[in-house]
């Protein structure tokens, strides 16, 4: 049976949490902006597996695990912090040179690789590991039954993929991927400037 109230509860949690901007947030806009929609839904697609990954682990008990061995949580933060930093400059080091749209046939790795930033992206987002750690453990009761733990799942996957899907779909439009190839340089220091600030702030907190 479906416990209801703390299916609420965890939907009510979770898109409280989706919505605040950060550097998944980030890495879909400007996905969406400089390259293709396709490639900016991979990308969505790697986001969202990783989500799943850590609302299961929530509910399995991370904060416990994190709370038992802090080296644990330091690890990953420290890792996470290090890959936004890379990212960041990269972005900023990159805004001035000239984007290159990809043709047919680089079409299937692109994709690829997009997912696979997503999915990096994910896992070295402090954000996300604080929030499911401390929050979203938090918010799911322990000791669910099968099908309430899997309608939890089911509101991780649904809401992060509606909120980070409509954000790419909306900003790959022609009309906007065209305004960032004039605007591309201030676009991409903007992008590199949040994302590397959020990992040194994650670095030094």
């Amino acid at each position: 049976m479906i416990d209801g109230p703390a299916v609420l509860t965890v939907f009510l949690v979770y898109l409280a949490g989706v919505v605040i901007p950060g550097p998944n947030f980030v890495a879909v806009v400007h996905r969406a902006v400089a390259a293709s929609r396709s490639e900016a839904l991979a990308l969505v697609a790697g986001i969202v597996l990783v989500n799943l990954l850590w609302a299961t682990c929530a509910i399995a008990g991370i904060g416990v695990v994190f709370a038992a061995f802090p080296w644990a949580a330091l690890f990953v933060k420290v890792l996470g912090a290090a890959y936004l930093m890379w990212f960041g400059l990269r972005l900023l080091l990159n805004a001035g040179k000239p984007t290159h749209f990809p043709s047919n046939e680089a079409a299937v790795g692109n994709f690829r690789q997009s997912f696979i930033q997503g999915v990096i992206t994910n896992i070295g987002n402090p954000k996300s590991m604080a929030f499911y750690a401390a929050i979203f453990s938090a918010a799911a009761p322990a000791h669910v039954s099968t099908s309430t733990f899997l309608s939890m799942l089911a509101v991780v996957v649904v809401v992060s993929m509606a909120w980070y899907g409509m954000v790419a779909i909306a900003l790959s439009q022609p009309d906007i991927a065209s305004a960032y190839r004039r605007r591309k340089k201030a676009i991409d220091q903007l992008c590199g400037g949040l994302i590397l600030s959020l990992g040194i702030r994650q670095l030094v907190q």
